[in-house]
């Protein structure tokens, strides 16, 4: 470990991805509490954070009952960090990935998502060759217009077909309600969430009158996560954003704190109400939209697409030199362009956490 511990932020080399330790807590305390009481359960997303510290500790604050991840690397430095119960929320496709599939199936509880019959035939045929078994969840497209099949007949026909198939077993079905998650009013945001949920619970109800059990019904966000999850005949919620934050999401869910930022320093002063930051597409997330300066309300970053700088506006007591937090609008990608996190308490680092899947794109 590196001998920064103990040590002011201002005195970091930057850019570092900083966490706070008290802001993660409570976000991870407030999210558990909801769900402490609830037939619904927990599952975080790993692709939030890619750190295996982390996730140890949303486990260990209770009511999750597993942990979700998007790929099978991801997947990979899960089963071998100890994780008994991994769902990767994605369709798993190809020789090699189908390979490495089975291999963590050895070493652990696993389950994949399926939208079409040719998954699940290549599925079982890797998992009956390495003599393992596999959970699946029936993948449901409820508008957001991405992976997974109608609801309804086509879902009780994939279903059937998986439950006559060799070493992989029908464990439910995924829904996620992606296409309404960034819809800014709550009020409408829920009313569409509950119509999208509500396609899901039909075809469960659908299933299950057929005949076939439905041991899971997964998916939810976390700007979602009160109404999905409060509602009955949905079994887990896939949040994951709810532990870093970043400042779209806050907006969204403002009960959860801000609790990951980007130390960048001052590199020049071109300008008497200009400053240049050290940081740029590299090594902060951006997708929708600019970095916001944390604790100054009057700068503004009026682009942000320069690989290592970033320029700042209306900050004209900024010296060289000085530290400046800023606040990603998207927190996974920017978790995904780092290495490390530097946990932080009262403005000093206290420990580094690896993002042990980082890069982790396959």
């Amino acid at each position: 470990m590196k001998n920064i511990l103990g040590i002011r932020i201002e005195d970091l080399d930057t850019p570092v991805l900083l966490l706070d330790a008290a802001a993660l807590e409570r976000n991870l305390q407030k999210m558990a509490a909801y769900f402490a009481e609830r037939p619904c359960q927990l599952r975080p997303h790993f692709k939030n954070h890619k750190c295996t510290r982390l996730a140890r500790r949303q486990m260990e604050v209770g009511s999750a009952v597993g942990i979700t991840c998007a790929k099978v690397g991801e997947a990979e430095v899960l089963a071998n960090a100890g994780f008994d119960d991994i769902l990767i929320a994605n369709q798993v496709v190809g020789a090699r990935k189908l390979e490495r599939l089975v291999r963590i199936a050895e070493q652990t509880r696993v389950r994949v998502a399926v939208d079409h019959e040719q998954q699940a035939l290549a599925l079982a045929d890797a998992a009956r060759r390495a003599n393992v078994e596999i959970g699946v969840l029936v993948e449901i497209d409820t508008g957001m217009g991405r992976c997974g099949l109608p609801p309804g007949a086509a879902v009780l026909s994939l279903a059937r077909r998986i439950a006559e198939l060799p070493n992989i077993r029908f464990d439910g079905l995924q829904a996620y309600e992606g296409h309404v998650v960034y819809v800014e009013d709550r009020a409408e945001r829920r009313r569409l969430t509950i119509e999208a949920v509500g396609l899901a619970v039909e075809t469960r109800q659908a299933l299950e009158h057929a005949g076939l059990p439905v041991g899971i019904l997964s998916g939810g966000s976390s700007a979602t996560y009160d109404v999905t999850g409060s509602t009955d005949g949905v079994d887990e919620i896939q949040s994951g954003t709810y532990a870093t934050m970043d400042w779209v999401y806050q907006r969204l869910a403002p009960e959860f704190e801000l609790a990951m930022t980007v130390l960048a320093r001052v590199i020049s002063r071109p300008k008497p109400d200009v400053a240049v930051l050290d940081v740029g597409v590299k090594g902060c997330g951006h997708e929708f939209g600019e970095p916001q300066v944390k604790n100054d309300p009057d700068a503004t970053i009026p682009f942000f697409k320069a690989e290592e700088h970033c320029v700042v506006q209306n900050v004209p007591d900024w010296q060289l030199g000085k530290v400046v937090e800023l606040i990603p609008s998207h927190a996974c990608t920017t978790c995904n362009l780092h290495r490390e996190f530097h946990v932080i308490e009262d403005g000093r680092v206290v420990d580094l956490w690896p993002i042990d899947a980082s890069g982790m794109l396959a």
